[in-house]
């Protein structure tokens, strides 16, 4: 795998886990707090970097 792959997959994998963290029992009770919003966040930007830089290989 080349690195704008694996940036895009681990960035959309700690959107969604952010996101369903507490679906899973790992988050900190009912609601979207302030660790998940910022794992959100860092994995938006992640997959951004990634499928830009998928981009400007083709």
């Amino acid at each position: 795998m080349n690195k704008p792959v694996i940036l895009l997959a681990v960035g959309v994998a700690l959107f969604f886990v952010s996101l369903t963290a507490d679906a899973f029992g790992i988050g900190e009770g009912t609601g979207i707090g302030w660790k998940q919003i910022t794992g959100f966040v860092v994995g938006l930007i992640i997959a951004a970097i990634g499928a830009a830089q998928m981009r400007k290989k083709t």
